[in-house]
């Protein structure tokens, strides 16, 4: 008996001092916030797992929407040991993110986004490095596309190539998801780059699969659970899968770049990552020692841009399609204000402000289809009080996008699909505040632009030539709108017939 002795009393002295540990640490809070004032309220939080047992992380976007409606547009919850702060509903997260936008500016760079990039790149970095990429990405974007008629010709080049890839299917039922990827990822790589691919081209497609794979893997519950607890990396085979995706995307992006070397000239860059080279030599030439402009910093800003640019536009692009082939009436419509406006000829974006209806049907979709549901995380640059709540510095804040999209006091039919969301008593299209599916303020989507341009041209062009419809045997009702969960909401597997109108 006596050999278990000291065996006991040590494990007995470690449960003591951690449970004393964990008395001083909520104490701490209890007093941090009395004295600097009231924080958001929220779910009593459990030692070590916080709130896990109240949030389902396959959907941790209604789990977090039906928490707000007990505790309010600003509340606090703990993903296990991670205080997070959520802003739902439209007036809150306009607060944070607009009005407050640059005490809510700072990207809460989770293990999983520092493994894709390091804190380099756009999307998952912070201070320097962010402002001077974001600032050479968006002057590079606007110089080889956003707001510039090449990039529509681009464009409608290739929305000619996706209809000849629908056309192939003769009007028999196939799943839109990766000629879709194809078509939208061609568009990034003629910025990036300065070229597009074959659509048979392997390295096209495997681009596309890894891409859209991470996206997947990125919203899995394991990956979401290594967030939490970064001593699960082992054990986490999903998190392995990711990391095993970008190597081959940096694998590829290095053989692209010396290609791209070999045929450089500084006097006629042909894409992003030319200007980028262009840039990088400057810098080497004027003997900058703390240089941005890096190996490092070109492969992942851009996978940033390939990542961010394909998957989203992709997928509203494919609910675009699923709804059409769901409201039949709608998709009529839409058809008929094309042919009376645009008649045979290729709809470009000068014709958005004559086709009201369309338009409005465009934005109906993705509000409905509300594809980054959190939006992507932000963190507090400073101590900020908000909506009456202190909210300290350094702490992550999820912007609950669906909840501003879905907010009942901004739309007359939230969860109902409804075109008239954006149409006045004429029938004229009308902008809505609470509509953010790029979410807002300082951290604003990069390349919004670009993706509003096109999903509008792409969408356009395909419903002018094709009608969509269920396969043979299902009806309108019998297509799903139940999304697929990942780090954005996809349509659930399904099967389109692209059949020619003319």
């Amino acid at each position: 008996m006596e050999a278990f002795l000291p065996q006991f009393s040590s494990t007995g002295v470690i449960l003591a001092a951690v449970f004393l540990c964990l008395l001083v640490y909520f104490f701490s809070i209890g007093c941090r916030s009395h004295e600097e004032g009231k924080e958001p309220p929220g779910p009593k939080p459990l030692p070590l797992l916080g709130n896990l047992l109240v949030l389902d992380l396959k959907k941790t976007h209604l789990s977090l929407s039906e928490l707000s409606k007990q505790y309010g547009s600003v509340f606090t919850v703990y993903f296990g040991p991670k205080k997070v702060v959520v802003l739902a509903g439209y007036k809150a997260v306009k607060q944070g993110l607009v009005n407050l936008s640059e005490e809510f500016g700072d990207r809460d760079i989770t293990p999983i986004f520092h493994d894709f990039n390091e804190g380099l790149g756009i999307v998952f970095s912070n201070g320097d490095n962010w402002r001077e990429m974001r600032r050479f990405a968006l002057s590079n974007l606007r110089d080889f596309g956003m707001g510039k008629r090449r990039i529509e010709e681009k464009i409608i080049e290739e929305s000619q190539y996706l209809k000849e890839e629908f056309g192939t299917f003769e009007g028999k039922a196939f799943d839109t998801t990766h000629p879709v990827s194809l078509a939208v990822s061609n568009i990034i790589s003629s910025i990036v780059y300065g070229d597009r691919y074959d659509y048979n081209n392997p390295l096209l497609h495997e681009m596309v699969k890894r891409a859209y794979e991470n996206m997947k893997l990125t919203g899995s519950a394991s990956v979401q659970l290594y967030n939490l607890f970064p001593w699960l990396r082992p054990f986490v085979k999903n998190r392995q899968r990711i990391v095993n995706n970008l190597q081959e995307n940096y694998k590829e992006i290095k053989k692209i770049v010396q290609d791209l070397q070999t045929t450089l000239n500084p006097q006629d860059p042909r894409g992003f990552a030319e200007s980028f080279l262009i840039r990088q030599q400057d810098d080497k030439n004027a003997g900058e020692k703390k240089s941005f402009f890096h190996t490092k910093n070109l492969f992942y800003t851009i996978n940033n841009l390939f990542a961010a640019g394909t998957d989203t536009t992709t997928t509203s692009l494919r609910w675009c399609l699923l709804l059409m082939a769901k409201y039949p009436e709608i998709q009529a419509k839409v058809q008929e204000e094309i042919d009376r406006l645009v008649g045979g000829r290729q709809p470009v974006v000068d014709d958005r402000k004559n086709l009201h209806y369309t338009d409005a049907v465009i934005h109906e979709c993705q509000r409905l289809a509300s594809v980054a549901p959190v939006g992507v995380p932000r963190k507090t640059t400073c101590d900020v009080h908000l909506n009456g709540y202190f909210i300290k510095k350094g702490t992550s804040v999820f912007p609950l996008l669906i909840s501003v999209m879905r907010d009942e006091s901004e739309w007359e039919t939230p969860y109902i699909f409804n075109p008239g969301h954006f149409l006045n008593e004429q029938g004229q299209f009308v902008k809505r505040d609470a509509f953010m599916p790029f979410s807002a303020g300082r951290r604003v989507c990069l390349g919004e632009g670009l993706a509003r341009m096109e999903i509008f041209l792409f969408f356009t062009s395909l419903l002018q030539y094709f009608r969509f419809t269920p396969p043979p045997g299902l009806s309108e009702d019998d297509l799903d709108l139940t999304p697929l969960v990942g780090f954005t909401l996809n349509p659930s597997p399904h099967k389109l017939c692209a059949v020619k109108r003319f």
